[in-house]
């Protein structure tokens, strides 16, 4: 999911790392308690997933958004579109978070997102030069990696939802700007079902009210709050953008034989065995 964040006050190094250290460590623990085989998540991939479909008719034939499926190999670049129909356990969203931190995905926004801070020079008082920038991208993979924590991981594990994203197989430019915009609040639950995507915008709320303890003072009100949220949210919306296509761009280079792209023409997994993975 992309992350963005401003810059960082010179206390930043001891403050917010180990603010985060101590939260991957309370992640762990929780997940490390999780028994054995918990959850479907903890399953291995299959060779040759089948994609989620909603009628067996052919995928361009129904339209781009009558098909939902998904990747039948991990991306590295984007962790958090999903490889398998099956829920993930509590340990898999605790991986889905600490991939996403440190994905490359999120490493190139945070890295442009300093760099036009930087140019800004916002906040002035972080300065310029490697100094200002690294404290402003410090900042931003800071409260990326804390706005997962509370998202990918825990609020999707407390409300059991699946903090993945479902890639359309066929996808139009008009149907993923309305699938992409309807993905900031709907999410899938555990059990399959399409529901209100709590944790998906409570996660960089929290990120972002967390980001208040060190932050410059100027940059605390609840204002500069819901100004850096507002813009967490269109990021989030401009990434499901590149989600979606991100199948296709595979496809679309002949690279089906990395086995990346679900075929829509074959049946997916009845809703029961969504619900009641083997």
């Amino acid at each position: 999911m992309m992350k963005r964040q401003r810059a960082v006050p010179s206390h930043f190094p001891g403050c917010a790392w180990l603010t985060l250290a101590a939260l991957i460590s309370i992640a762990g623990n929780a997940a490390a308690q999780q028994p054995a085989g918990a959850g479907a998540g903890s399953q291995s991939l299959p060779d040759s997933p089948q994609p989620k479909q909603e009628s067996t008719a052919s995928a361009p034939e129904q339209g781009a958004e009558k098909f939902v499926g998904y990747m039948t190999k991990r991306s590295l670049f984007f962790p958090d579109i999903a490889a398998s129909p099956h829920p993930l356990s509590v340990g898999g969203k605790f991986e889905l978070f600490v991939n996403e931190s440190i994905s490359p995905e999120t490493i190139l926004v945070s890295a442009f997102s300093a760099g036009f801070e930087q140019w800004r020079d916002t906040p002035p008082g972080y300065g310029q030069g490697a100094e200002g920038y690294g404290k402003r991208f410090g900042a931003s993979m800071a409260t990326g990696a804390s706005s997962s924590f509370f998202g990918t991981f825990l609020g999707a594990s407390v409300l059991r939802q699946d903090p993945r994203f479902f890639p359309q197989s066929y996808p139009t430019f008009w149907g993923s700007i309305r699938y992409s915009a309807r993905r900031l609040v709907v999410t899938r639950s555990d059990s399959g079902n399409d529901v209100f995507n709590a944790s998906g915008l409570i996660g960089p709320l929290a990120g972002e009210t967390l980001a208040n303890t060190y932050l410059p003072k100027t940059e605390q009100t609840g204002a500069k709050t819901g100004e850096r949220y507002g813009i967490d949210l269109a990021w989030k919306f401009a990434a499901n953008m590149f989600k979606n296509y991100w199948p296709t761009i595979f496809r679309d280079m002949g690279l089906n034989h990395l086995g990346v792209i679900p075929t829509p023409t074959q049946p997916g997994p009845s809703a029961e065995q969504m619900k009641n993975p083997q």
